[in-house]
């Protein structure tokens, strides 16, 4: 806390001293855009492969979480997949010889039938007038044959209904199915794919917030990723400077710890001002509006750390 205190009076020293000798000098401090990584699913983490202060590039894996579940789900999506494409190739294929031939022996077996009982019942109604059968066994050959005509009718239809083919109608149905099913298998693969937590951008690890065998809640942060190759400067402009900064506009940063100041470039200033912050406080600004700037390092140099305080002279008229 000691040091803190001090750091923040020798800031707000430096910036009265220099606020009065150049106008066009601000201060501030290296920071990075924070990546808060978050889990989404509660499955134990089986593999961390980076470790805080790494730098790492965009896709490189950080942890992995168990996927055995997922893995299953997407088996299962896979099969049914499987299921769904054969039986519209069955469909676009159409029906089997052997199944158009036992469709017509069907038939033929129907009409036999539909023939017996029709001469068995011309046989009873002769007996019944010469009145050696009862009505009640006339009702039940009349019964046997309309049985019989109705299973000729069902045959005959079945058959028909083999010769046509698949309808335009199945195949829809059957290629909706697919799609599906291909739908189903391909939300499976992406969950299978997020039980890996990868790096969105290049940048630095900053912080790891759990460890081996711990099982994450959905939502809750994993890693803390600082994003570039390097931190910016993020600055406070006074508002009688606001109207001659612009992206683009050049800069030199003093960082403290290097001997010479480095190239930067005005990446953004904010529209909407802010109170200065109390860092950057002197008796003569004290209560003026500000506005938060970032200046990109021009060169390429090993990365700078994050919080160290800078100085920022806009090249300007």
């Amino acid at each position: 806390m000691k040091a803190i205190l001090t750091t923040l009076v020798a800031l707000t020293l430096l910036a009265s001293c220099t606020a009065e000798h150049n106008p066009n000098l601000v201060v501030g401090e290296l920071a990075s855009d924070r990546h808060e990584l978050t889990a989404e699913v509660s499955e134990p983490i089986l593999s961390i492969a980076v470790s805080e202060g790494e730098v790492v590039v965009a896709g490189q894996e950080l942890i992995g979480q168990d996927s055995a579940r997922a893995t299953a789900r997407l088996a299962e999506a896979e099969a049914a997949l499987a299921q769904h494409r054969a039986r519209l190739d069955e469909l676009v294929r159409g029906p089997r010889s052997e199944q158009i031939t036992a469709a017509r022996a069907n038939v033929e077996g129907a009409t036999q039938e539909f023939e017996f009982r029709q001469s068995e019942l011309t046989r009873i109604k002769e007996i019944h007038a010469r009145g050696l059968a009862s009505p009640e066994l006339l009702d039940r050959a009349r019964a046997a044959l309309d049985a019989a005509e109705a299973n000729l009718k069902l045959r005959q239809a079945q058959l028909e209904e083999r010769l046509a083919g698949t309808t335009l109608e199945e195949l829809a149905q059957a290629e909706q199915a697919v799609k599906q099913a291909a739908a189903r298998r391909d939300n499976a693969i992406i969950d299978i794919e997020r039980h890996t937590l990868r790096a969105p951008v290049d940048g630095i690890v900053d912080s790891r917030l759990f460890e081996l065998g711990e099982r994450p809640a959905p939502g809750q942060p994993m890693v803390v990723m600082l994003s570039g190759a390097q931190p910016y400067a993020r600055v406070y402009v006074p508002e009688p400077l606001r109207v001659r900064i612009a992206p683009g506009t050049r800069a030199l940063i003093y960082i403290d710890g290097l001997d010479q100041a480095v190239d930067g470039q005005v990446r953004w200033v904010s529209s909407e001002a802010a109170f200065t912050p109390y860092y950057a406080l002197t008796e003569r600004d004290r209560g003026r509006l500000s506005y938060v700037a970032k200046i990109d390092i021009g060169e390429t140099r090993q990365r700078l750390p994050d919080g160290v305080p800078v100085n920022v002279e806009f090249l300007i008229d």
